[in-house]
């Protein structure tokens, strides 16, 4: 039976934190603080919800240190974050029961499995006279409210975009809450050590902390810092590996530290040039993300366009290692993979590459990428993830086509001319010219020599020959084209 006004008013109420790890414009705990009971805090670590798709290892890395951040923001709210692991069908209704909550609120999410676990859980709730409210609080738009004049999804970005843009006007972000009534009594929780979320033998995580602050405090800074120093050089400067111009957002995005719809709102009220346009865009494109994996949920594992199913992948294990570990023998390849074991963090521009490179060089299956990212990657999200490995490869909604494939080389003369981010990853190599850097196997023997550098010892060559890898990619695709009509995965 639903919960009495007597229950609700008398009972204490309990927030689930899962990608909102703030307390700034978190819309589920201010309304829990808002109904004047004390409030408990509840963190579950689901390992099998989304089976292969758990939290890879970096991703755990940065959740470690997440949530001894939240915690201790929560605290200063008079509020226990209480953490727990195993099933939240289980563990919700329990500390529920625990707290003797009347009321429990949560910020929504849109992976399948998460959507399904959610809406069997506010059923449990309902049964047991228990109020379960949820909010949008970390997309601008929820997936369904956004529709084609055909009432259909929308399948490419930019109408996507012109829709949600006119919608951001009205975005109000909530203040950080006030405190909360003291809770009579504190419950049981995991000590967050025990859950052994950070590496140890070996420490792979070592530099992390040189690069990352993880929590709602290290996000803001970083957002201070995007806008005060990189933003005015953002739309030419993002596609510059070498120099800092990107906002570094993302994993904070990721761990809901900072609001998308803060980050929103301060960058149309900042400005109105082609900067801050890009940048929203940017955010906007995050939207996208969420609201193809709400209306396809196959994405993560399944071509969106059924064409591709018919693909001819080579699978090398030997070059999917070399890809992996950073020795492709392409520098801008190898030192983009290099970055991302060192920091957990590819620049973006180098990603796509990277990722060209694997499906299209090496015929590698795309999913095989998305799993390395998935575990290597601080800002690993599926929707982000899965849709833009599909739309490197040419087999995701409003992608590149297959037959665009990045020259490394030419992409490294391009956005890396000095050589400035080769140079910082692939320290073997800081000695060439900048004529050679991005194509070491072109330099004469002396000037190999001069920069100390051998080829198939010191630095791998080239694993395959661009021009002839090209040209087994498109023949690959044209047989794929001949062999199936297009469809697409719902």
């Amino acid at each position: 039976m639903p919960a009495s006004t007597q229950q609700i008013q008398s009972g204490t109420a309990l927030y689930w934190a899962r990608d909102d790890l703030r307390l700034a414009d978190n819309p589920a705990l201010c309304a829990a603080i808002d109904t004047g009971r004390p409030v408990t805090a509840l963190y579950i670590l689901d390992e099998t919800t989304n089976g292969h798709w758990a939290l890879g290892a970096a991703s755990k890395w940065w959740l470690h240190h997440s949530l001894q951040s939240f915690a201790a923001s929560l605290a200063k709210l008079n509020i226990q974050l209480v953490l727990r692991r195993g099933d939240p069908a289980k563990l919700a209704p329990a500390l529920a029961a625990e707290s003797g909550a009347a009321r429990v609120f949560w910020n929504r999410r849109y992976v399948s499995a998460e959507q399904a676990l959610d809406e069997k859980i506010k059923s449990s709730f309902k049964d047991a006279g228990i109020e379960a409210r949820s909010f949008r609080g970390n997309v601008l738009a929820e997936p369904w409210e956004i529709l084609t004049g055909a009432k259909t999804p929308y399948k490419v970005y930019s109408p996507f975009w012109r829709e949600l843009r006119t919608r951001l006007s009205d975005l109000q972000p909530l203040a950080a809450p006030g405190v909360a009534t003291k809770a009579k009594k504190r419950f049981p929780s995991d000590a967050l050590k025990d859950w052994a979320l950070t590496p140890s033998k070996p420490n792979w995580a070592k530099d992390f902390p040189d690069f990352w602050t993880p929590g709602e405090v290290g996000a803001q800074k970083r957002f201070s810092d995007f806008i005060d120093q990189d933003l005015d050089n953002y739309a030419r400067g993002r596609d510059i590996p070498g120099e800092i111009h990107t906002s570094h957002l993302s994993p904070h995005l990721r761990f809901g530290e900072i609001s998308i719809r803060q980050a929103m709102k301060t960058i149309l009220a900042l400005r109105d040039d082609a900067n801050a346009e890009k940048f929203a865009s940017e955010l906007g494109w995050r939207d996208f993300a969420y609201y193809l994996l709400h209306h396809f949920p196959k994405f993560p594992d399944h071509n969106w366009r059924g064409d591709f199913d018919a693909f001819s992948w080579r699978n090398d294990r030997k070059h999917l290692r070399a890809w992996q570990q950073g020795k492709t023998g392409y520098p801008l390849v190898d030192a983009g993979m290099r970055e991302l074991w060192a920091t957990g963090y590819m620049h973006n521009r180098v990603r796509m590459v990277a990722a060209s490179f694997l499906i299209k060089h090496l015929l590698i299956d795309w999913r095989r990428g998305e799993e390395w990212f998935w575990d290597t990657l601080v800002d690993a999200d599926l929707a982000n993830n899965s849709v833009s490995w599909q739309w490197v490869a040419g087999s995701g909604a409003d992608a590149a086509p297959y037959f665009r494939i990045f020259n490394p080389v030419t992409q490294g003369e391009r956005f890396d001319a000095a050589g400035a981010y080769v140079r910082r990853w692939i320290p073997e190599l800081a000695k060439l010219p900048d004529r050679y850097i991005q194509a070491p196997w072109a330099a004469p023997e002396e000037v190999l020599g001069a920069a100390g550098v051998m080829l198939g010892k010191s630095y791998p060559a080239p694993i395959v020959d661009h021009k002839q890898a090209r040209e087994r990619a498109l023949g690959a695709f044209q047989s794929m084209s001949k062999s199936r009509s297009v469809g697409v995965t719902a």
